[in-house]
């Protein structure tokens, strides 16, 4: 009896466990809105990173408020900070113009920072645990790419949260 209740509570464990905790960074090349290549898994390695993701327009509109937050807080003063729009399931033909849209009033060095991807979206999904497009999503990673903290939702509601986990 112990045997099948232990056995239950390990089953519902890794049932509610989040994706993103048991994968490793996806390796999608990227291009910043500054219009440079990049795959994030080679940018981040090697150094402590924080992730902010937006996968519609309305949870895109959430990463700017984390990423202001983030770098108004000395604690992240050593973390790469990088803004990532997934952009697979927009149209072709109007993805220039969300990419136009998404760089009016960033500075080159945060253009340099934002990240765009326009394929692997169920791999970027499950790596961020998405089970809402109405959100962004962070992770917090240290240098050897393990995920030190993830959530999803506003940053004046979980910043406290990762501030916490930087320690």
């Amino acid at each position: 009896m112990l045997r099948s209740i232990l056995r239950f509570f390990c089953v519902a464990l890794v049932m509610v466990t989040p994706a993103c905790l048991a994968q490793s960074l996806p390796s999608t090349a990227g291009e910043t809105l500054s219009g440079k290549p990049i795959v994030l898994a080679d940018a981040v390695r090697g150094r402590t990173a924080v992730l902010v993701a937006g996968f519609s327009r309305e949870g895109g509109n959430g990463t700017g408020d984390w990423v202001k937050a983030i770098q108004a807080d000395p604690a992240f003063a050593k973390a790469s900070v990088y803004s990532v729009a997934m952009l697979a399931s927009a149209p072709g033909f109007i993805r220039g113009m969300i990419r136009s849209g998404m760089k009016k009033g960033l500075s080159p060095q945060a253009q340099d920072r934002f990240v765009v991807l326009t394929e692997d979206e169920k791999s970027w999904r499950t790596y961020f645990g998405v089970t809402t497009d109405k959100e962004p999503y962070v992770v917090l990673l240290d240098a050897q790419g393990q995920i030190l903290w993830h959530g999803h939702g506003y940053a004046a509601n979980l910043e406290p949260q990762l501030r916490a986990a930087m320690r």
